[in-house]
């Protein structure tokens, strides 16, 4: 909006557009080496403990050495576009003009692709700054439809990934995200209604709605991005296309058996426990799918990943 080359000062064309003059002049600063690679280590705890908020990161950070406050990593959050995951009442509005469909996928059967699409947008670390990765998932046979890497969360890339998808591959009866506003906005959902697409969203902050696309991005980062350091976007490209045509063409997948055949999945039936559970020893207790330690001092080793809780009795 501003030229700096045009006859008519600065200063008049800010007036005029009427934007802060200080915004103009800003220049924006290159994200830090050492914010960098506390990035990297908030994505990896991130990744291990979606129900850690930037309260216990923070903490969690701190036992790792890594001494940080916590408005700190509440920025930082905010950059990588996560949030710790759990529900909760719903107390913010969506953006204006920005419709909220309702969550369709409650308890039906989805067994043949092109049934149910996902879509969703991860932060992806590399040696010297990061980028997102939008993909379009296919819910019965997991497979990545289209993918795109972004050095920006806007939506239009995430418009040029569902086209790609939709051009290769036909359109599903039901496509599902959460309530981002690259996918509530009106260039997302208005190509999805035109091709008469059901638009189905994630309950507020309720990732077990979208479960296989979290699936997808532990895959993604511990086989491939945790083991690389891109030193350009163009490799970041390469490398993970290269990981993604291994993961849709080669690597096995749980209750999948064959592209043409894949089993009845219901979205809330990979989380149906058994009633009986090993007893794990004396001084033990079972809560929540995990055993608890209750004798004994509490301690919490970050470095193998490994938590033990313990309640002093």
């Amino acid at each position: 909006m501003i030229d700096r080359e045009h006859d008519l000062p600065i200063t008049k064309q800010a007036e005029i557009l009427k934007v802060s003059r200080g915004s103009v002049y800003y220049l924006p600063r290159p994200v830090s080496s050492v914010d960098l690679e506390i990035m990297q280590r908030l994505d990896r705890l991130h990744l291990e403990y979606p129900f850690a908020g930037s309260r216990m990161l923070r903490g969690l950070l701190a036992l790792q050495g890594c001494k940080i406050g916590r408005r700190h990593v509440k920025t930082l959050m905010r950059r990588m576009g996560i949030e710790a995951l759990y529900r909760r009442p719903r107390t913010t509005k969506p953006e204006p003009g920005h419709k909220i469909y309702p969550y369709l996928l409650r308890g039906i059967e989805i067994t043949r692709p092109n049934q149910v699409w996902a879509m969703d947008i991860t932060y992806i670390p590399m040696a010297h700054g990061f980028v997102y990765l939008a993909v379009v998932l296919d819910w019965a046979t997991r497979r990545v439809l289209s993918w795109r890497l972004s050095i920006t969360m806007e939506a239009a890339f995430c418009v040029e990934t569902l086209e790609d998808a939709l051009a290769r591959h036909g359109r599903p009866e039901i496509f599902n995200t959460d309530q981002g506003s690259q996918f509530t906005g009106a260039a997302f959902t208005g190509l999805l209604a035109s091709n008469g697409i059901a638009i189905s969203m994630d309950g507020k902050g309720a990732w077990r709605d979208n479960v296989f696309v979290e699936r997808l991005w532990r895959s993604v980062k511990y086989e491939e991005v945790y083991l690389r350091a891109y030193e350009t976007v163009g490799e970041a490209r390469h490398s993970i296309g290269r990981y993604l045509d291994f993961y849709n063409g080669r690597r096995p997948h749980v209750l999948i058996r064959v592209l043409t055949s894949a089993p009845r999945i219901k979205p809330t039936s990979i989380f149906r426990r058994s009633a009986r559970r090993p007893n794990p020893g004396r001084g033990s207790t079972y809560r929540r799918g995990i055993f608890v330690q209750t004798t004994g001092t509490s301690s919490f080793d970050v470095s193998e990943q490994n938590w033990h809780c313990a309640a002093a009795h």
